[in-house]
């Protein structure tokens, strides 16, 4: 019986108009009937998603910035924090490369020093609460506990290559022109597996839907893993099953099946 589901949010949740069907309101309401918890886990921030889902938000879980802050009723319930010294190596190797931009990631806010307008195009998508500094090296206010890199270009061509090998922290590759540093800790799979212990339920129980790389070891903690039909091929791999795409409602979709 499952008693959890989680999903990721772009590619997978979300259409690629970043949309969602407004009948996921009247499955949710379903769900809770059945005592289903819900979980939302993204790279996003979590005042993102907490805006996404505002209607709801004191009843769902949310594991943000790739699992690097886990929110519930307003609450933190989980985090892991990056180093000074760790911000600092990576925003230099950022700066190094001529196509990128960095976003420092904290708990109050998102910080970043391009007003590239293509950038902060991007950037409004995923980080409800953001400042342009003049030197992100300088926040000295807030927990950082993610570093994004986000180049137009493509980052697991041009970002990754300059970062694979690094052995102090957790890489990933979160999307076509997005790329994640954070606590060696801390991923989606990771911060999925300590909830899954504080709310007592199994990997049988756990129902997971993802379609990118950040997705990979989270899509690892439940029976009823799902790629979607656009998913990184890696992903699909190690799926158990494959949903329609995000702009079929894949995740819906199996959602019906399970109320």
């Amino acid at each position: 019986m499952i008693k959890l589901v989680v999903t990721d949010m772009d590619g997978t949740f979300l259409n690629d108009r970043k949309e969602f069907s407004e009948e996921f309101w009247d499955i949710f309401e379903k769900m809770a009937e059945k005592n289903i918890k819900f979980v939302v886990a993204s790279g996003r921030q979590y005042q993102n998603l907490r805006k996404n889902f505002d209607k709801i938000k004191d009843r769902i879980i949310f594991i943000a910035e790739n699992g690097s802050y886990v929110v519930q009723k307003e609450e933190e319930i989980y985090s892991r924090v990056l180093t000074s010294e760790i911000i600092e190596k990576y925003v230099q190797i950022g700066r190094k490369i001529p196509t990128t931009d960095i976003v420092l990631c904290g708990k109050k806010s998102a910080y970043i020093e391009s007003k590239n307008p293509e950038f902060l195009k991007e950037v409004e998508k995923y980080y409800e609460k953001r400042e342009i500094v003049e030197n992100i090296l300088d926040i000295k206010h807030d927990e950082i506990i993610k570093i994004a890199f986000c180049d137009l270009s493509g980052t697991e061509e041009h970002v990754y290559p300059h970062i694979r090998n690094e052995i102090d922290c957790q890489v990933v590759v979160s999307g076509e022109i997005w790329l994640d540093v954070s606590h060696l800790e801390s991923n989606k799979g990771i911060a999925l597996e300590a909830l899954q212990i504080e709310l007592g339920i199994t990997y049988d129980e756990t129902m997971i839907f993802g379609d990118y790389l950040n997705d990979y070891d989270m899509m690892k903690k439940g029976k009823y893993s799902y790629a979607m039909g656009n998913a990184h091929e890696e992903v699909k791999k190690i799926a158990n099953f494959i949903a329609k795409t995000n702009n079929e409602n894949g995740v819906l979709e199996e959602l019906k099946k399970i109320i």
